[in-house]
């Protein structure tokens, strides 16, 4: 028992020796548990909604204002119902609503016309949660006043509702969730294989006392970064396309509008995150730190992007978070391009932000090297 007191206070007196390790240890959980606290939220609020109201009429009315007053869509107009699946498509609104122009005179003649809505599957938690506010529109305050009876006709059948629902999942039909986490996944790998391999085999030179050797020996320092850096890229871009091909053999994942996309996705999500790595490992002294800040960069990563909770489902106090983070940028093109098919053109804003992520880190990584090293 002594044996072992002695080596619990030698590990102690080692953590004293290291303020920055105990900064995080006490410091990170706090801030992950306020910012997760706050932020995750499976039921999304003022999800965008594109309708299209052919019919115009008091009925189709009363459809839209129960909607708006229900207070969980956000409704905006667009011109027909290709629209609506564009822009679904292109994430512009999670929902769509069409309304044809024989809604009303249908309803007169007791004929149950149909009001279809679009939900997009790409997100089985919002596509369920979406679907369980669809009876805002079919509520007794909006079918109530939708009932017609002839008084000369007293044996006229009356349909139990006065119009149906017809809800039609986009993209995913099946909703199935392998389709939802597989994409993300891809990323949450190279993620940690760029951050956490890239930043402790630096730090590892560094406490083996072998920087300093490697440094004066005759090799650049553009040598020295690409030679530790270049192995954890070759594994990163075959992590992306071992569990891709994994995902398409096993689980039937789509294959996708383009595989250009896909390797220009990976080119640029992994040069972001190894320069990351670097610089990570420039501002840690221990292989400890470097998986500490790797980890407190990962950890906000999964739950802040998109990949599990909705977005829209955060407060909007939190949403310029998830923003600040490539990870949502990549698990918006992997399921833009998988899933639903999209082109360069409507994923550009997305891959422009994911360059300037890689471009900046890149140039941080660059400067505090020459520091480190020179």
């Amino acid at each position: 028992m002594r044996h072992i007191l002695a080596l619990m206070k030698k590990e102690f007196l080692q953590l004293r020796r290291d303020p920055r390790l105990i900064g995080f240890i006490l410091l990170a959980p706090v801030v992950l548990l306020i910012l997760f606290g706050m932020a995750l939220k499976l039921e999304p609020k003022n999800v965008k909604m594109a309708y299209v109201d052919q019919d115009q009429s008091m009925f189709s009315d009363l459809i839209k204002t129960s909607i708006w007053s229900d207070g969980y869509f956000e409704l905006y107009k667009v011109a027909d119902k290709a629209s609506i699946v564009r822009d679904i498509r292109d994430g512009k609104a999670s929902a769509g609503l069409f309304i044809a122009k024989t809604f009303s005179a249908d309803l007169i003649e007791n004929k149950q016309p149909t009001v279809q809505m679009f939900v997009d599957g790409t997100m089985p938690s919002l596509a369920t949660a979406i679907d369980n506010k669809k009876n805002a529109i079919t509520d007794d305050n909006v079918t109530n006043d939708m009932y017609f009876s002839d008084a000369n006709s007293p044996n006229t059948i009356i349909a139990p509702a006065p119009f149906l629902l017809d809800v039609e999942v986009l993209f995913n039909p099946k909703k199935l969730e392998t389709w939802f986490f597989l994409p993300g996944i891809i990323g949450v790998l190279i993620m940690q294989v760029s951050l956490i391999l890239t930043a402790t085999a630096i730090v590892r030179e560094k406490e083996n006392n072998t920087l300093e050797q490697i440094v004066v020996s005759p090799i650049s320092k553009v040598q020295f970064i690409l030679g530790k850096t270049l192995p954890y890229v070759m594994i990163a871009f075959a992590d992306f396309y071992f569990i891709l091909i994994l995902s398409w053999l096993v689980f039937d994942l789509p294959m996708g509008s383009s595989q250009l996309l896909l390797f220009v996705l990976a080119l640029v999500y992994v040069s972001g995150l190894i320069a990351l790595g670097l610089v990570i490992s420039t501002v840690s002294q221990t292989q400890q730190q470097a998986i500490f800040l790797s980890i407190f960069i990962l950890i906000p990563s999964i739950l802040l992007s998109g990949f599990i909770f909705p977005i829209e489902a955060m407060p909007t106090y939190i949403q310029p978070i998830s923003y600040m983070l490539p990870f949502t940028y990549f698990v918006e093109i992997i399921r833009g391009v998988l899933i639903k098919g999209n082109d360069f053109m409507v994923l550009m804003p997305s891959f422009a932000a994911l360059l300037g992520f890689a471009v900046v880190f890149i140039s941080i990584s660059i400067l505090r090297f020459r520091k480190t090293l020179g």
